[in-house]
């Protein structure tokens, strides 16, 4: 009865979505969904029993842009969660793991690659303003620890200071810059729930 459930909510969730109803840059609009991100598949299941950390301190839902689905230049879909915050903010590691690649980039401007310690997920940081002192390639950290600092480099608007968060599940081949988005925004809500 609850994977029937589960996959009704998740029918139900994927109908609005494709209707537009799930409003890009809005607060998540399925409560049920937003509560339990479970139904939406193994990823977020396994993702959730990491005691994850949220990546900048103090935010709240209202900083949390729900723009996965986005259109952007190109007509590529922005596949990450944008968090307001002040410049300057730390951001933090989401989870324990090693720091793959520092990644200067038009779109991302300083970004930040750290594969968590299986190598399963990425969790990709961009728009820096600056890393945090000391933090190079091949550096193991731990969930909480300052990674850099939010800004606007890259194609972020000069006059709003963002986290630019994606995380998404690598290949077998472990390539930094590949692997299969998955949608941090329920991830996100789950946090601020916790």
């Amino acid at each position: 009865m609850a994977l029937i459930l589960g996959i009704g909510y998740l029918c139900l969730y994927l109908a609005h979505a494709r209707r537009g109803e799930r409003q890009p840059g809005k607060p998540f609009q399925d409560p049920v969904l937003a509560a339990r991100p479970d139904l939406l598949g193994d990823d977020y299941q396994r993702l959730l029993r990491r005691n994850l950390t949220l990546p900048i301190r103090g935010i709240g839902a209202r900083d949390i842009q729900d723009t996965f689905s986005q259109s952007r230049a190109g007509g590529k879909a922005h596949e990450a969660t944008d968090i307001l915050a002040p410049r300057g903010a730390p951001i933090l590691a989401m989870d324990d793991g090693v720091i793959q690649k520092l990644f200067l980039s038009k779109p991302g401007g300083l970004t930040i690659y750290e594969f968590d310690r299986e190598e399963v997920f990425c969790f990709y940081y961009a728009h820096l303003d600056r890393y945090a002192d000391g933090l190079k390639e091949g550096m193991p950290v731990h969930r909480g620890d300052v990674l850099g600092y939010v800004g606007t480099t890259g194609n972020a608007p000069p006059d709003t200071p963002h986290l630019h968060l994606a995380i998404f599940r690598l290949g077998p081949e472990k390539r930094w810059w590949q692997g299969t988005a998955i949608d941090p925004y329920p991830v996100l809500v789950n946090l601020l729930r916790s």
